[in-house]
């Protein structure tokens, strides 16, 4: 192994340091929001819980699974991302394809750059993307929520860039066997794409997932709330359904912010899940075929 210098060995006990510093603020609002879901409501209340719990017990939990709201939102966020996430893979490598040819390749090219580009800087707004949803009758419908979101620009940038990258010999000799641009395209590009794939699939993920203001403003009933949107408005409103509960012994066991803490880390649980499986191709992902010295 080779012999760190003073210099190096100093460099890299500041780095580490620095770095479990910021990982451990990252971390301890994960930490305070799970010790505050399995502690009591007395402690919560009196501000005793801070890393671990205090009074440990699970009724916020079991209220949370036997509320129907939050499963209909639940089941709303998973079709949204069942048919979202694919739906924007899918333009998002067949516009890339395309745009990572060179202009001899295809026509106005450039155009079509600074079309997309445009688009990265300048929007409709607000006002006119609700009546347009309004006017396409898709209000209180899961299409209000993938079709906006449909042509992810900037992952397409990231996917033509990575495209750009790959050696042309590889289409060349996929075109003298016969092949078409489509089977060009899925059977050569695509798997040499795997880490930025994966990497922008987690991207398509997150974004579906934690996106909660269209669901507020194209849905007309709570019934249509995707699981953030519904999040949201528990989190920023008091959650006055616990005045309903007839049960008063459950009304002394559970208190609405740890719910709306048991809510949220369940609400998290999906993108912990995933996101440790898809950090191998995080890095790789984002720095294949960018220059190299």
């Amino acid at each position: 192994m080779k012999k760190l210098t003073k210099g190096r060995l100093i460099f890299q006990i500041i780095n580490y340091t620095i770095l479990v510093i910021l990982a451990a603020l990252c971390l301890f609002p994960l930490l305070n929001i799970l010790a505050m879901s399995f502690s009591s409501a007395t402690a919560v209340s009196a501000g005793k819980v801070s890393l671990l719990p205090v009074d440990f017990n699970i009724h916020a939990y079991e209220y949370v699974i036997g509320k129907k709201d939050f499963w209909i939102s639940l089941l709303k966020s998973v079709e949204r991302v069942i048919i979202g996430v694919p739906l924007m893979m899918l333009i998002t490598i067949m516009t890339a394809y395309p745009l990572s040819k060179d202009k001899n390749q295809l026509r106005l090219r450039g155009v079509y750059v600074w079309l997309f580009f445009f688009t990265m800087l300048f929007s409709g707004g607000l006002i006119p993307g609700y009546m347009l949803i309004q006017n396409l009758h898709m209000m209180d419908t899961i299409w209000a929520l993938i079709l906006p979101l449909a042509v992810p620009v900037y992952n397409i940038v990231l996917m033509l860039n990575f495209f750009r990258g790959i050696p042309k010999e590889l289409e060349e000799a996929s075109l003298i066997d016969g092949a078409n641009q489509f089977q060009t395209c899925f059977r050569i590009y695509v798997p040499c794409a795997k880490p930025s794939i994966a990497t922008l699939t987690l991207f398509s993920f997150i974004t579906h997932w934690n996106s909660y203001f269209d669901g507020l403003i194209f849905s007309n009933f709570p019934d249509s709330y995707p699981l953030a949107s519904f999040l949201y408005t528990v989190v920023v409103k008091r959650d006055m359904s616990l005045l309903s509960i007839d049960q008063y012994k459950a009304l002394s066991m559970i208190d609405d912010r740890t719910i709306r803490c048991a809510q949220i880390f369940i609400a998290l649980i999906p993108i912990m899940l995933i996101y440790p499986f898809a950090q191998k191709y995080f890095v790789k992902g984002m720095t294949v075929g960018a220059v190299k010295g």
